[in-house]
């Protein structure tokens, strides 16, 4: 299952795999140009979600609470 997620991200253009020719086989993964700007990219948006989480609880509830029904 690892060996199939990695060469999909290799296929994305999100790894470069290299195999060296050794006993027993070598082969190092790392991350491409694009990759590390995804990185970086999610881990803006998770300092986001990070620093406005109790806003979203509190839009969420003032919604719940005008959205319920009527008992």
């Amino acid at each position: 299952m690892l060996t199939l997620n990695l060469r999909k991200l290799e296929r994305d253009g999100l790894l470069i795999r290299t195999v060296y020719p050794t006993v027993p086989p070598k082969v190092e993964y790392s991350l491409t140009p694009m990759a590390r700007e995804l990185h970086a990219t999610l881990t803006e948006l998770v300092g986001w979600a990070e620093r406005h989480r109790a806003d979203i609880t509190a839009a969420r509830a003032t919604y719940d609470a005008a959205t319920a029904p009527a008992p």
